[in-house]
Order: structure tokens, then C-alpha cells, then sequence
């Protein structure tokens, strides 16, 4: 396919994405409400897609990120440590709500983090072995959200943090009904429409990043790391940069989800999830963006 029609074919998929919600929710919310859902997993799947993909590092405990920006947002939106701490109820009497500009690019950093805290451990493990490594570390993440309450109440243990603020860009509240040319758009859709442009831009990075010099690093790895590492890639901070990049993308879909969902459990972060974006990469063909799209959409939005 031509330049000129990959551009053409781009842009009638973007003109389908931005109409098909107005379609959608002349048949109620819950048409809308899934694919928002699916668009929130199309970003978790390309964010693996860098570690699993362009790596070739088998991460089971990808859904820890996406736990971790959930749980930073939920903290930051809501009045639970006020209501729980007398420090925090002293300074912030209405509860502590941060604007979603701040806690984005926080809960990117801290994921990112996180991603290479379990990185750093597990740099000589391989194929069988990172897999159970990586799936431990994703389920003591949940553990430790769901025990968090004693004898310091951080999490709210299994019963949860809620409610939780629902996101404000710039004055505009997404959890509102808006009108829009004599349409009515419900908060919903609002959302749909901020997952959309979050999984455009993580497309054209994870474009970008497959063709860079870091991307073919990721993949000689991928190949056959013995000889990237004669070749003079720095295989350990290779490995760690694509722990830490993917890990990003996972807390960025954490926060999201907290404010779509305005309460969130630590069920919500269980060894399910990570199998199912694991397979959602694996269905749509390892390495493969469009792929790696279509197989979360699949898997996300069929089952509903």
C-alpha cells in the first residue's frame, strides 16, 4: 500500500471512530460504553505490545501499571485520605482533588517507575521464566492493594476507593451531559472521545518508536539478544527503557479508567486482566500495531 492510500485509509477510520459514537448511543449508552471500554484496552494492548512486541520480554504482570495509575488517580481525586488522614483533612477540609493534567504525567512517571523497579530483577531471565517472575510481581501488586487498610487505611482494602472526580479538561467536565450542534452528548461519549485521541497519539509513538534506533534495538534483542549484545547494544538498559516505556502506557490507562469508572477494586486489576491484553497482542500478531488494535477490539468488545 501507497503512502498517499495508508493516509486516505487513515483518515476514513478516523472520520468512522469520531461519528460512530453519535450513532451508537441512539441505542442507548451501553454501545458507547463498550467501546470506550475497548479503546481503554487498544492502549494497555500497544503499551505491552512495546515490551512483549519489540522486546520480547513475556510480561504476565502488566495489569500492576495499569492498577498503579488507577489507585495514584483515586488518591488524588477524591476525599478519601482526608476523610482518613487528619494531616491531609487539615489542609484539604473538602478532600484532595487534583486537576487530571497533574496526575496524568505523576502517574505516567510513577508507572514508568514501577516498570523498571521489576526490570531491574529479572534482566537475566528469559521466555518460561520472566513470565512467572513478572506474574508474580502483578499479583502481589493486587494483594497488596487489597490488604492496604491495616493498620493504615491507604486503599480502602477490598471494598474500594469511591467516589472518585470525574476528569475536567480546561473547564470541561466530561462527566456532564454538553450539547454539540443540537446534539446531545452524554458523559459517556465525552470519554470515547478522550480515549480516542489518547490511542491516536499512543499509535503515532509506537509508530515512531518501531522505526527509531531504539525500536531496532528492541528488536535485534527480540531476535536474538546474544548477538545485539556483540553488535554493542546495551542490552540492560534496552530492556529496561521498554519495561519503563510500556509501564507508562499502562498507568496513563490507569488513570483513565479511574475517572471513567468513578470507584475502583482491586478485582478490577486481577491475573485475568494481564492474560487477557497478553492475548490480545498475541492474537493481533506480536509486533504488529494494527494487529495488536484489532485483536483488543476483538477481544474487548465481542465478549460484551
Amino acid at each position: 500500500m501507497t503512502k498517499q492510500k495508508q493516509i486516505v485509509v487513515f483518515l476514513l477510520a478516523a472520520a468512522a471512530l469520531f461519528v460512530l459514537p453519535l450513532i451508537a448511543q441512539q441505542f442507548g449508552q451501553g454501545p458507547v460504553r463498550i467501546m470506550a471500554l475497548a479503546l481503554l484496552y487498544v492502549l494497555l494492548a500497544l503499551g505491552l505490545n512495546i515490551v512483549v512486541g519489540y522486546a520480547g520480554l513475556l510480561d504476565l504482570g502488566f495489569v500492576a501499571f495499569y492498577a498503579v495509575g488507577a489507585y495514584m488517580y483515586a488518591l488524588m481525586a477524591s476525599p478519601h485520605l482526608s476523610e482518613n488522614f487528619e494531616g491531609f483533612k487539615a489542609m484539604f477540609p473538602n478532600g484532595l482533588h487534583t486537576p487530571v493534567w497533574v496526575v496524568v504525567p505523576a502517574a505516567a512517571l510513577l508507572a514508568g517507575l514501577a516498570g523498571v523497579l521489576l526490570g531491574t530483577p529479572v534482566l537475566k531471565l528469559r521466555g518460561d521464566y520472566l513470565a512467572i517472575v513478572t506474574l508474580g510481581f502483578g499479583e502481589i501488586i493486587r494483594v497488596f492493594m487489597n490488604n492496604l487498610e491495616h493498620p493504615v487505611n491507604i486503599t480502602n482494602g477490598p471494598k474500594g476507593i469511591g467516589p472518585i472526580d470525574s476528569m475536567h479538561f480546561f473547564g470541561f467536565d466530561l462527566g456532564q451531559k454538553h450539547e454539540l450542534f443540537g446534539l446531545e452528548i452524554p458523559p459517556v461519549t465525552n470519554y470515547y472521545y478522550v480515549f480516542l485521541a489518547l490511542v491516536v497519539a499512543s499509535v503515532v509513538i509506537c509508530y515512531r518508536l518501531e522505526r527509531s534506533r531504539i525500536g531496532r534495538a528492541w528488536m535485534a534483542i527480540r531476535e536474538d539478544e546474544i548477538a545485539a549484545k556483540a553488535m554493542g547494544i546495551n542490552t540492560r538498559n534496552m530492556k529496561l527503557l521498554a519495561f519503563g516505556m510500556g509501564a507508562t502506557f499502562g498507568g496513563v490507562a490507569g488513570v483513565m479508567f479511574a475517572g471513567y469508572q468513578s470507584f475502583i477494586t482491586p478485582e478490577a486489576f486481577s491475573l485475568q486482566e494481564s492474560i487477557m491484553i497478553v492475548a490480545m497482542v498475541v492474537l493481533g500478531g506480536i509486533g504488529h500495531i494494527p494487529g495488536v488494535i484489532l485483536g483488543a477490539l476483538l477481544l474487548a468488545a465481542l465478549p460484551e
